[in-house]
């Protein structure tokens, strides 16, 4: 409900304007944060599904752009030449991106655009083997999980595996709800007061 109404307010330029000037909104929006109302199809109308193939396609748009340029470029002032940091930030960079990332950074630091950051420069051979050996290792527990849930490559496999997960926490809360029901339901069933018994005297 609070990304509606921003959505409605910032995306309607009468109404941003009374919310600039005034701090408030419209009294019309309370319409639009009826407790009814289906916000994920609201939202579906805004911005359409993202599938697996929209993700291909950036991909292969933003490897070798200029935003990713501007990025990995970014990303090495930010972490000082640290390569370990550099291949976790940057978007979609595989372990085998990582000659092509380090040649678009030298080119920079030959060409003067970036300083030499000793981290990058001069970054020893056992680290560069370490970090092969850390993606080699998730790579193949990334594998194992992977046919242990049953999964192929395809979307509808992954769809198949959030529904079950949905399904279980779904069976999980129902389960913790009628426990707390079982345990407390009577004695607010009850109602009154406790009283005490007095012992005689």
């Amino acid at each position: 409900q609070v990304l509606g109404r921003a959505y409605a307010v910032l995306s309607d330029a009468q109404r941003r304007a009374v919310y600039d000037e005034q701090g408030t909104v419209l009294e019309e929006e309370e319409e639009e944060l009826r407790p009814e109302r289906d916000w994920r199809e609201h939202w579906r109308l805004l911005f359409r599904k993202i599938t697996v193939k929209d993700i291909e396609d950036f991909e292969k748009s933003y490897k070798d752009s200029e935003e990713e340029l501007d990025d990995v470029k970014a990303a090495y002032v930010d972490f000082e030449g640290d390569m370990d940091k550099i291949m976790e930030s940057v978007l979609c960079v595989e372990y085998a991106d990582e000659p092509r990332i380090r040649r678009i950074i030298q080119g920079a630091i030959d060409s003067g655009e970036l300083p030499a950051y000793n981290a990058f420069v001069k970054e020893s051979k056992q680290k560069m083997n370490a970090r092969k050996r850390r993606v080699k290792k998730e790579a193949r527990e990334a594998e194992k999980t992977r046919e242990e849930l049953g999964l192929g490559d395809g979307e509808d496999d992954l769809k198949a595996l959030i529904q079950s997960r949905n399904k279980d926490r779904k069976q999980e809360m129902d389960d913790f709800l009628a426990q707390l029901e079982a345990k407390y339901g009577n004695n607010s069933k009850k109602g009154g007061k406790k009283t005490t018994k007095k012992g005689k005297k």
